[in-house]
């Protein structure tokens, strides 16, 4: 579908229309971006319509994972009616799939579709270590299945960095992500964190980890990212946004 040029700004989204990309059973990330996004930023969520499938094995989460990016598509034809400036993916896992070259295939096969750019959680973690510089080490917290962790890793791997570990939290369906509480988050970094890692990385986006990460960082006087300020901080300066916003650590404070 074309995208019409607007003639004239748009009163709310005079700088930017972000359209955004989530599984409908994300209740996290519209929140999120939506406490992240300056002022003549709007964001328009478009539901990448999904079961709240059950995940109880490796083999179920990466089937589940797999519906959702079938159906993007159609998510991304909706929210061109609005007619986006950009676009920007709220769903993490997929992003990693193939590594490097098969996370640039996913992301090109997006963008041909709609006509516009399409930033990913996968690629902005890699521009987040660069802003912060001298990463090369580091733990994961990732609500996924072992199988989406080697994933994550693989892609790590492609782009220079090392997963030195990981957790996986095993949540048993889409939703529960979005209950993990804050305590056991908190706990999980603890453990992570060590003289052998460079900064702690948390991924999935239906994990409430934005303010925590944020303090985080002070207590343990390290990077900790959380995947949906890395991805909204990275769309924002993908398009010349430099807007810093306090609260959500140093990513988006500093960089």
């Amino acid at each position: 579908m074309p995208v019409r040029p607007r003639p004239d700004p748009d009163v709310q989204g005079y700088r930017r229309l972000f359209g955004v990309l989530g599984p409908s059973t994300n209740t996290i990330v519209q929140p999120d971006f939506d406490e992240l996004r300056p002022r003549g930023v709007t964001n328009h969520y478009s539901r990448i319509v999904v079961e709240d499938a059950l995940a109880i094995s490796d083999e179920t989460f990466m089937a589940g994972t797999l519906d959702i990016s079938r159906n993007t598509l159609d998510a991304v034809r909706g929210v061109l009616t609005c007619n986006p400036d950009y676009l920007v993916m709220g769903m993490s896992a997929v992003t990693f799939y193939g590594g490097a070259e098969g996370a640039q295939q996913w992301r090109d096969n997006i963008e041909r579709e709609a006509g516009l750019r399409l930033c990913t959680g996968s690629q902005s973690l890699i521009a987040a270590f660069a802003a912060y510089g001298g990463i090369r080490r580091i733990a994961v917290l990732s609500p996924y299945y072992p199988s989406a962790n080697a994933q994550v890793a693989r892609f790590m791997a492609d782009h220079g960095i090392t997963v030195v570990r990981d957790t996986c939290l095993r949540c048993p369906s889409w939703t529960a992500i979005a209950q993990v509480p804050t305590a056991r988050l908190r706990d999980e970094l603890r453990r992570l964190d060590g003289d052998d890692v460079d900064a702690l990385v948390q991924v999935g986006t239906n994990l409430s980890m934005v303010r925590l990460a944020a303090a985080a960082e002070m207590y343990l006087g390290k990077p900790v990212i959380a995947i949906n300020t890395a991805t909204y901080w990275n769309a924002l300066r993908e398009n010349g946004i430099t807007d810093q916003i306090s609260g959500f650590g140093r990513l988006m404070e500093e960089f």
